[in-house]
Parts: C-alpha cells; structure tokens; sequence
C-alpha cells in the first residue's frame, strides 16, 4: 500500500477525483476504482478482465515479460528441482515450505486419506464406458458435496485443511477410477505405502492379475510435472472456483466448478491439443507447410503450444519440461512426435514471425508428449492437469474465504440490447 494516487477526470462535468495506487511485493502496481461508480457514476469495460486484479493473493506471482514464476516467493525451477509435489502442495496451502517433521505429518495424512467411499464408486457406474473423463471428474467431485457436508464449516479454519486434505488425496483416486470405467477394467484400489504420484500410476496400470512395479523415472516426472502445475495464479479455473466459492458455495461444488472450466481446450485441454496437431502435420517434411498455414490469417489451423496469454517471454515450466522429456524419452524410447516437437520449435523460433511475437514454447508443448509416452491417453491429459492443480484451487478457495474483506463476485455489463420497450398484444406481433 502506497499514499500514491491517480486522478481520473471526467471531461464532461470537469468532475476530478484521485483513487489510490496499491502496491504489490511485486509487478505493477493496481489502481483501486472501487469508488468508481459511487464518485463518477460508470463502470469499467474489461472484456476478460485484462486488465482488472480481481483480488488481493499472497500464493503466487509471475511476470509475463521476464518469464518469472513464484510459488510463495519461491522460483518454480528450484522448486522443481529440490521439492516433491506434496512438499510444494504443502507450501501452497501453509505459506512456508514443512520441516521434515511436517512433510512426513503431511505425507501421511494425505496418503491416508485417498480411499474413496464404495457408495462413491457406484457413481461411475451411471456414466457410459466412453464417457470423457472430465465430464466424470466433474460429477463425482461435486458429488463430494453430497459426503461431506453435515459437520462443515467453511468458516472453522480446522474444517477448510480437513477439506483441502480430502481434495488433495482423493483428486488422483477419483481420476484413476475415470481411467479404469474407460477402458472396462476393475478400480484398484489405492495404496498407503506409496508415494503420491507412484499411487496414482498404481492405481492406474495395476491390475488384480499381476504385480504392477512403479518406475521411478515416471513416478519422478509426473511428480515434477504436477508441481509445474500447481498453481498459476488468477487464471480461468481458479477464478471460477474463487467466484463459485464467493457465494459460499460447498467447497467441493467450487472445484467442481474449476474442473468444468479447466475442460476447455483454450485452457487444461491446451497438451490434448498440442498432440492432435502433430499428429495431423504428421511428419517432419510437413512443417513448413504447417507453419505457413499458421501465419496466414485467413486459415484455421493454429500452432498449439507456442505463446501464452501471460508469458511475453519463454515460459519457465518449458524449460524445466523439456529436459525431463528427453529423459523420459531416453527410458521408453524416441517418439516420432517428440522428434516432430523439436523440429517445429527449432524452425518456429527462427522464424521472423515468430520471433517478433515472442511465441516461445510453452509448459503444454512438452507436457503431452510426456504423458503419451508414460502410457496415459490423450483423454487423460486434462483430468492429469486437474490433479496438479487442485492444491492450487484449494489454496485459494481458502485465502478467500478467510480474507475479511471477501465479498460474493458480481461483474458489471455493458448492456447493448434493446431499448426499454412495450409489449404487443399477441395478435399485434409480426
């Protein structure tokens, strides 16, 4: 907070009135308009709210310009490199990194909380074997509702961590159960001695006929991709849960509601998106073809996977993704996709269009090779994402419900439809 101030005139009246500048730790400082209405009498226009800082948020930071990402103050790469995703999704959650004693606290809770109740279960049994898996992320997980609700409180401190605990453990076991109602076989149940991703890929490749043995290279890179994950600011899932949760929704009804937005191929379905245009440029001698096609204007096709709506320089999750894809690739063999991925980002970045527009590649580029090649179908992609990021969503559900000046979300409109007008009587219509 800052005693600086902007001063808006309306040129009309000649009304002035300044409205304070706020300061962050860091990134551009943000005008409070909030008195905007009440002194001036209008709103603002912000289609997609470009430019509108929809609330205070102490979780995470990231600068677009110099491709800069902070969980709690601290850079993803080393996050990535030093931490495992439950020591991060602790962070998130508490603010701090655990003490050893707190990680292992932490570790069991979590893992003792992953069975998920057989009247649960049953649910699946009402979507269709083919059924997408989002569609029964999102129905079961608001269903969670329906199990726990008598004795929550959102406003007991307490019953938000029981509730953050629950989502967090139970998020994989309910999207392992999507997989196996998919492809007809039994749920396997999940596993306290393990780890949280080796329980995932458990749950997911084990059967009752056969031992399943848990690679530690993919258990590794899941692990790192689901910390790249797990938070990314204000952006359209986590908006959605903190809007749903706004009104004091159940919980569980608000990340549901994050799942539902997160579907949309714009936004967690951007990796599916990524694999369907390699595999529709098909081969390496294509590429210039398809990036022809890219830069015309009046042709469809779109180059999946470069550029962010916030990075205007290389995305930082790339990076870090790009070497653990070689190394999963080094273990489970060469994908004609991952030799075709390399190809198009070598000749798109040194391509003068390209360059000029900072289209670097971003987290999704990599992410579904990586998942293609441990095995997980492209179907899956998404509801992987929505694993990472529940922590994310869970986070800020709870910094808003416990934030005293949080108020139910209500956007202002720019209505331009019809004038007031009177109804004709029915035979006067035509």
């Amino acid at each position: 907070m800052s005693n600086s101030t902007v001063t808006l005139k309306d040129n009309t009246s000649g009304k002035t009135v300044d409205m304070p500048i706020l300061t962050p730790t860091h990134g551009e400082s943000v005008v409070d308009i909030g008195s905007l209405h009440k002194e001036f009498g209008y709103f603002t226009y912000d289609p997609g709210f470009v430019s509108t800082s929809s609330c205070k948020s102490a979780i995470t930071y990231l600068d677009g310009d110099k491709g800069e990402l902070l969980y709690r103050g601290y850079p993803i790469e080393q996050l990535a490199e030093q931490c495992s995703h439950l020591e991060v999704s602790y962070l998130l959650l508490n603010g701090e990194l655990p003490t050893a004693q707190q990680l292992t606290d932490f570790e069991h809770i979590i893992s003792h909380h992953t069975l998920i109740k057989d009247a649960l279960l049953k649910f699946f049994d009402g979507f269709n074997y083919d059924a997408h898996p989002m569609a029964m992320m999102t129905g079961v997980v608001g269903s969670l509702a329906g199990f726990y609700h008598d004795n929550l409180n959102i406003l007991d401190p307490e019953h938000r961590k029981i509730t953050a605990h629950r989502l967090i453990a139970k998020m994989p076991t309910i999207a392992a159960a999507c997989y196996k109602h998919n492809i007809q076989q039994p749920f396997m149940y999940p596993r306290n001695d393990l780890s949280y991703c080796g329980n995932l890929l458990h749950m997911m490749f084990a059967t009752p006929c056969e031992e399943y043995e848990i690679d530690p290279i993919a258990e590794k890179a899941m692990d790192v991709l689901f910390i790249l994950h797990a938070d990314h600011e204000q952006n359209a899932s986590t908006s959605t849960v903190r809007l749903a949760g706004s009104s004091d929704a159940n919980p569980y009804a608000a990340i549901a509601a994050g799942i539902a937005c997160l579907w949309g191929p714009a936004h967690g379905g951007a990796n599916e998106a990524v694999l369907r245009m390699l595999d529709q440029i098909g081969d390496v001698s294509n590429i210039e073809k398809y990036i022809a096609k890219a830069k015309d204007k009046n042709d469809s096709f779109k180059l999946m996977g470069f550029g962010h709506r916030v990075y205007k320089n290389f995305d930082p999750r790339a990076k870090i993704i790009k070497g653990i894809c070689h190394q999963v690739l080094a273990k489970y063999g060469n994908d004609p996709r991952m030799e075709l991925a390399m190809r198009l980002e070598e000749i798109a970045l040194r391509d003068e269009y390209f360059v000029e527009r900072k289209l670097y590649p971003n987290v999704d580029f990599y992410s579904g090779i990586i998942y293609k090649a441990l095995g997980i179908p492209v179907e899956m992609f998404t509801p992987m994402f929505a694993i990472a990021r529940t922590v994310g969503w869970i986070s800020h559900w709870v910094e808003m419900i416990s934030d005293p000046a949080k108020k139910i979300g209500r956007p202002r409109q720019l209505y331009i439809g019809a004038a007031k007008r009177t109804v004709p009587g029915l035979g006067e219509r035509g």
